[in-house]
């Protein structure tokens, strides 16, 4: 008998423990667990025949918060531009393409062509061609983006017309690199990291 009350409570203190070092666990992860927020920053331009397009309109703006911690993004709040800045892009998901950031403003990109959200295309010829360069890295003739993710402080000029490199050269001179800046401000009409919060209940359906 004495033996058998040996046996329980070693038993005992055997399950207490497990049962102490989950609740640690649990709680650890209670205490610091974060959103899987994605929202970071790129640059770009885009020129067509010398000009840089404006994209003024509020058709191509997005001012609603755009991501939550919980629920599915629609596609033009993926990536997307706000306050009239016409040179970054918000991006709010994982794996956005440079060709589904422009289907959101309503226009479209492939290989050797630029359509406009009127319906106006331009299609690379003898004398006109689709300029592209990314990070410094001219990709004109080499590497279609519709399908290229967009990457944290990328640069991108989208350039379409008879230009030569030295033009080419300035107008990517002229994209800003403001990117970082957006990184580490915080974002009040959409979902800054540094203004996400999370509820009691967002850390209870993590723990699980």
């Amino acid at each position: 008998m004495r033996h058998l009350g040996f046996a329980k409570s070693k038993w005992f203190l055997f399950a207490s423990g497990a049962v102490l070092g989950a609740l640690i666990i649990l709680g650890v992860r209670f205490v610091t667990y974060k959103p899987d927020v994605v929202h970071y920053h790129a640059n770009f331009a885009v020129y067509i025949n010398g000009q840089r397009e404006e994209f003024k309109g509020p058709q191509y703006y997005q001012e609603v918060a755009a991501c939550t911690v919980h629920g599915t993004i629609q596609p033009a709040q993926r990536a997307h531009m706000h306050d009239n800045i016409n040179s970054v892009i918000h991006v709010h998901d994982h794996a956005v393409t440079w060709g589904q950031f422009f289907e959101n403003l309503g226009w479209y990109i492939g290989p050797n062509f630029l359509e406009t959200d009127d319906d106006t295309m331009y299609l690379t010829s003898d004398t006109n061609k689709l300029h592209i360069v990314l990070n410094n890295q001219d990709l004109t003739d080499l590497s279609p983006i519709t399908n290229m993710v967009i990457r944290d402080q990328d640069r991108m000029l989208i350039s379409y017309g008879n230009i030569d490199a030295a033009t080419v050269k300035t107008e990517y001179k002229s994209v800003p690199a403001t990117a970082h800046h957006y990184d580490v401000t915080p974002d009040p009409m959409s979902c800054s990291g540094q203004m996400e919060k999370t509820t009691i209940s967002d850390r209870l359906h993590h723990l699980f």
